[in-house]
């Protein structure tokens, strides 16, 4: 029997009761004793297009009930290593989106004086940059593994310079990343201009575009990238649009030509051993997917980072 917190099994409880937690968790209510924490980010006002990624941590709660511990295909079992828990989600400032931006950072920075390694359901994409200033001030500039349709380093948007779409141009600004150590995984779609991928690559960005990874294995992409970072603190911010909408179409900027399910676990598997010092899965807006096939894969994603972490194997 484990020490740490273990889901509840579907063989003692039905799936479909029991606590709204991610994976039916425990829920804590103090970061005291935890290694990990999974947390929810209910917010759509940073988003340019269509709302809804406020309801995406509960929906993605829900489908998680589905998950078993054990993980068949890499004989990972990540709640037999480290004690992981559901602590809630932030108390974001719905009319607000600057006064939101703060809560996620000084959230954070308790968080990470804690100890604990934070890993968020958004939420849409606005949420990181809070996120990474507080990384930075615990790790300085982090590496940043970014899978994404879009390249989120908008200037402004409507005069706004915080917003889903500026997430990576202010972290760039404000010295948060590694700039040659940024990787953007999935672009696509279409642009106001020929520079709008270019720029960043001009920081440093490394970018893989969608329409190069088709019909590939991302394995060894995945595993050349790891071998890149070597040991840095690394940060994952997986935007569920990187996703063709076949596969993920409750998200507010869906684009066509994106990555496969199948894909998103060969990239996530393959950086099993990096520094990981957070992660989020973000833009999952479930009026968009009643099926509820989307918040599913993002569970199933999560589940899948939080198995990358070192000691998950079992001996």
């Amino acid at each position: 029997m484990s020490e740490f917190n273990q889901p509840i099994s579907g063989n003692d409880l039905a799936r479909f009761s029991g606590p709204g937690t991610f994976m039916r968790l425990p829920q804590a209510t103090s970061l005291e004793g935890l290694d990990v924490a999974v947390l929810g980010v209910p917010m759509d006002i940073g988003t340019s297009w269509r709302s809804g990624t406020r309801f995406g941590p509960k929906q993605i709660r829900a489908e998680s009930a589905m998950i078993r511990p054990y993980n068949m295909a890499t004989g990972a079992a990540p709640f037999d290593a480290l004690n992981i828990a559901d602590i809630g989600d932030l108390a974001i400032n719905t009319f607000n989106l600057a006064e939101s931006l703060r809560i996620i950072e000084d959230s954070y920075d308790a968080i990470l004086g804690s100890g604990v390694l934070p890993f968020a359901m958004g939420g849409d994409h606005s949420i990181t940059l809070p996120i990474l200033r507080a990384m930075a001030r615990r790790y300085g500039p982090v590496a940043v593994i970014h899978v994404d349709a879009h390249a989120d380093v908008n200037d402004e948007m409507f005069g706004e310079r915080e917003t889903h779409g500026t997430v990576f141009r202010r972290a760039y600004e404000e010295g948060l990343l590694e700039a040659d150590k940024v990787y953007q995984i999935g672009l696509r779609g279409t642009g106001y201009g020929p520079d709008d991928f270019k720029e960043p690559q001009s920081w440093g960005f490394q970018h893989f575009v969608a329409s190069e990874l088709w019909n590939r294995s991302l394995h060894n992409m995945g595993a050349e990238i790891r071998r890149d970072i070597g040991g840095r603190p690394v940060y994952i911010s997986y935007d569920i649009d990187s996703l063709d909408p076949a596969f993920a179409p409750g998200t507010g900027t869906p684009e066509i030509g994106g990555l496969t399910t199948m894909q998103a676990l060969e990239l996530i598997r393959a950086f099993k051993g990096l520094n990981v010092v957070g992660c989020d899965l973000v833009e999952v807006s479930p009026p968009y997917d009643p099926s509820g096939n989307t918040a599913l894969v993002a569970a199933n994603l999560i589940y899948e980072m939080l198995c990358i972490l070192p000691g998950r194997d079992r001996a």
